[in-house]
C-alpha cells in the first residue's frame, strides 16, 4: 500500500473508531460500571502510558521550554474540558445526537479562525455557519432519545461545548504542528491532561468495582483506551502527514453514519424526522463552510 493509500486507510480507521466509541462508551456508563469522569481519567491514564512507551522507540525531538506553556493550555482544551464534557454529555444524550453535533467542528473552527487568526470569512460561509448551528439547535431542543433516563438537551449542550473546546484546541496547536512532529508533543499533551484530570476523576475511578466487569465490559473499556484514544491520536497525525487537513475533515461526516448504524443495529437508539432534518441542516452547513472558493477567471 502506498503512503497516500495508507493515509486514507488511517483516516478511515479514525472515523470508524470514533463512530463505534459513541455507543460502546455510553453502554459502559449507562450500565453503571464506570462514571463519566472516572472513565475519562482511566482513558487518559491508559493512553498516556502507551504514548510514553511508544516514544521510547521513536526519533527524539526536544520541545523548547517556551512551548510548554502552550502545550499546557492546549491540554486544558484538547484533553481536560474536551473529554470531560464529551463523556458527561454522552451519558445524557444518544449516539446519533452526539455524533451529528460533533460535525459542527469545522464550522466552529472557521468562526474561531476568523476571530483569532483574522482569516477572512465570506457571506456564503456565514450562511453555512447559520444552517449548521440551526441544525444543532433543533437537535438539542427537539431531539429525543430511546432511553427514558436521558436528558437530551443537557447532553447535547455538553457535546456542543466539547466541540467548541476541541475547536479551540485545534487553533492552539496549529503553530505547534508546524514546528514539531505530533508524536513529539502528544505525550506531553496527555501527561499535562492526566495531571489536571486527576482531581476530577479520582473519586469516581476509585469507586469502580473491577470484579463486576463482564468480558464484554472489559473489552469495551479496552476499546475506548486503546482504540478510541491511543489509536485515533496515533493514526490522525499519520493521515495529516500525507493528506490536506480539509481532506481529512471531510471524513468526519462518516462519524454520524457509522455511529447511527452501529447504535441502530444494537437497538440503543432510534431515528426520526427531527434527527434526519437536523442532521441534513448540519451537513449542508458544514459543506458550505468547507467549500473552496471559486477562482476568478
Amino acid at each position: 500500500m502506498n503512503s497516500r493509500g495508507f493515509a486514507i486507510f488511517a483516516v478511515l480507521m479514525v472515523q470508524l473508531l470514533y463512530g463505534l466509541n459513541y455507543t460502546i462508551a455510553k453502554n459502559v456508563m449507562n450500565e453503571n460500571y464506570i462514571k463519566p469522569f472516572g472513565f475519562v481519567l482511566l482513558r487518559v491514564a491508559g493512553a498516556t502510558l502507551m504514548f510514553w512507551l511508544i516514544s521510547l522507540f521513536l526519533p527524539k525531538q526536544k520541545i523548547e521550554k517556551k512551548d510548554f506553556s502552550k502545550l499546557l493550555v492546549a491540554a486544558i482544551f484538547g484533553v481536560v474540558v474536551n473529554m470531560l464534557f464529551f463523556f458527561k454529555g454522552l451519558e445524557y444524550t444518544s449516539p446519533i445526537h452526539a455524533s451529528a453535533i460533533m460535525t459542527v467542528i469545522p464550522i466552529i473552527i472557521l468562526v474561531l479562525s476568523a476571530y483569532v487568526l483574522k482569516e477572512k470569512i465570506t457571506k456564503l460561509k456565514i450562511f453555512g455557519v447559520f444552517l449548521g448551528l440551526l441544525g444543532a439547535l433543533f437537535l438539542t431542543l427537539y431531539g429525543k432519545s430511546a432511553r427514558a433516563g436521558d436528558n437530551v438537551p443537557l447532553g447535547n449542550l455538553l457535546i456542543f461545548l466539547n466541540a467548541v473546546s476541541y475547536s479551540i484546541y485545534v487553533i492552539l496547536i496549529k503553530k505547534l504542528i508546524a514546528k514539531y512532529h505530533p508524536f513529539a508533543f502528544i505525550k506531553w499533551l496527555f501527561l499535562f491532561g492526566l495531571i489536571m484530570l486527576t482531581p476530577f476523576g479520582y473519586s469516581e475511578l476509585s469507586e469502580i468495582q473491577w470484579q463486576t466487569f463482564t468480558p464484554n465490559i472489559s473489552y469495551s473499556v479496552l476499546f475506548v483506551i486503546i482504540g478510541a484514544t491511543f489509536g485515533t491520536y496515533l493514526l490522525n497525525p499519520l493521515a495529516l502527514n500525507k493528506l490536506k487537513a480539509s481532506t481529512v475533515g471531510i471524513f468526519v461526516y462518516l462519524q454520524p453514519v457509522i455511529a447511527g448504524l452501529f447504535a441502530l443495529s444494537l437497538g440503543v437508539d432510534s431515528i426520526d424526522a427531527v434527527k434526519i432534518g437536523a442532521m441534513l441542516l448540519i451537513f449542508v452547513g458544514v459543506y458550505i463552510v468547507t467549500m473552496k472558493p471559486k477562482k476568478a477567471n
